[in-house]
């Protein structure tokens, strides 16, 4: 169990140091909102 834990890790972590995981850098989980809604400007 613990090396399978491990080999996911590895997995994740080459992944993304050959760019291959999503990083969408749209940051809508900590952007402010006025009563719920967003401003597009």
């Amino acid at each position: 169990m613990a090396f399978g834990i491990l080999v996911f890790f590895l997995l994740i972590t080459l992944a993304s140091m050959a760019g291959k995981v999503v990083d969408s850098r749209d940051s809508a989980d900590w952007k402010p909102t006025d009563g719920g809604f967003r401003h597009n400007t």
